[in-house]
C-alpha cells in the first residue's frame, strides 16, 4: 500500500515571554525575538529577521506606550512555521489595556508629529495584521510575515563566498 503526501512537511515552533511595559521592555522583546529566530535558523540581518525585528519593535513599543496598565506586563508570542522553502513568522503582542487599534483606519502621521507611524509601518511591511480578543483583559495585536527561504545548499554557498554577485575578494 502506498500513501501520498498532501503537502510539504510543516514544522511549527513557538516562543512566549513577558516583558515589562516600558521602553526597555520593548527593546528587550525585539532583541529576544531576533535571538529566537536565530535559534530557529533565521540569521540576524536577514530580510526576514529584520522584518520581524521591526514588527516586534513597533508592536512592543505600542504595548508599552499605549497599552500600558500600571503593574501589568505585555506578552510577546512568536510562531515560526516552516515548510520546505517557505517560512512564516507570526508576531503576537498582548497587553491588558482595553483600547484597540482599528486596522482599517491606520494612516501615516503628519510628517512633523513625534509619533503615530508604528502601525502604518506594521501595515506596510507585514503580509497581514490585526487585533484579536485575548483570554483575560486586553487584546492581542498580531502581524504575520513570510518568505521563500533559499535552499540549504544556497545558504551554505553564501556563507562560504559572501552574498550573491559579490566576489570573495571584496572581503579580503
Amino acid at each position: 500500500m502506498t500513501t501520498s503526501q498532501v503537502g510539504p512537511p510543516l514544522a511549527v515552533q513557538e516562543s512566549t515571554h513577558t516583558f515589562p511595559s516600558t521602553r526597555l521592555g520593548a527593546s528587550l522583546a525585539r532583541r529576544a525575538a531576533v535571538a529566537r529566530l536565530d535559534d530557529w535558523g533565521v540569521p540576524p540581518g536577514s530580510p526576514l529577521s529584520d522584518t520581524v525585528a521591526l514588527l516586534v519593535a513597533e508592536l512592543a513599543a505600542n504595548a508599552a506606550r499605549h497599552g500600558r496598565v500600571p503593574g501589568r506586563n505585555f506578552e510577546l508570542r512568536l510562531l515560526h512555521q516552516q515548510a520546505r522553502t517557505t517560512v512564516v513568522v507570526r508576531v503576537e503582542v498582548s497587553d491588558t489595556h482595553p483600547r484597540r487599534p482599528d486596522p482599517t483606519t491606520v494612516t501615516m502621521a503628519d510628517p512633523d508629529a513625534d509619533g503615530g507611524r508604528g502601525l502604518a509601518l506594521v501595515a506596510a511591511v507585514a503580509d497581514d495584521w490585526g487585533v484579536e480578543d485575548r483570554t483575560g483583559p486586553g487584546k492581542t495585536v498580531w502581524a504575520q510575515t513570510g518568505s521563500a527561504e533559499p535552499q540549504q545548499e544556497e545558504r551554505e554557498s553564501r556563507t562560504e563566498s559572501g552574498p550573491p554577485g559579490v566576489s570573495a575578494a571584496h572581503y579580503d
